[in-house]
């Protein structure tokens, strides 16, 4: 009875422990259905119209308001990794002066830049210089006079 009672238990944690493994899908971004997307039509349609038929951008154009981004992102989480981009669409709705529509693009993950914003080394531009270089090369630099013969405006 007791081992049965033990297998028991084991499962349950087992399975417990499983479950706050399980993968997470999201969805990021704007929702936009294809044939809406494609019915916009450039000369045809406006700010006004395209407002009205995919909703309000992601976000505009930094240097101009007349570029339009949709973007949504569908990602896949594994437990405590990082997340992975599955699909990715971004429409760029394009408008002329006059607020209408000059051209729709539409692009995916292909455009996905991998970037590691964290690593252990800090790029330098110059020579490298080893751990007593950097330790002792200061050393009788301090008050020198410099090769245009003043103390550094001091």
């Amino acid at each position: 009875m007791k081992v049965a009672l033990l297998k028991l238990s084991a499962a349950m944690i087992g399975a417990a422990l499983l479950a706050g493994c399980a993968g997470v899908r999201a969805h990021k971004g704007a929702v936009v259905d294809p044939q809406l997307a494609s019915a916009i039509q450039p000369g045809v349609d406006n700010k006004t119209s395209v407002e009205k038929t995919l909703g309000r951008p992601s976000f505009a154009g930094q240097f101009t308001e007349n570029d339009w981004y949709y973007v949504s992102r569908d990602t896949t989480q594994f437990a405590f990794r990082n997340p992975r981009v599955g699909k990715q669409t971004v429409y760029h709705v394009r408008f002329d002066q006059a607020g209408n529509v000059a051209g729709v693009d539409q692009s995916g993950k292909e455009l996905i830049v991998g970037l590691d914003p964290v690593s252990r080394k800090t790029p330098t531009l110059g020579r490298r210089r080893s751990f007593f270089d950097e330790l002792f090369g200061n050393i009788g630099s301090v008050g020198a006079v410099s090769p245009q013969g003043d103390n550094g405006g001091y």
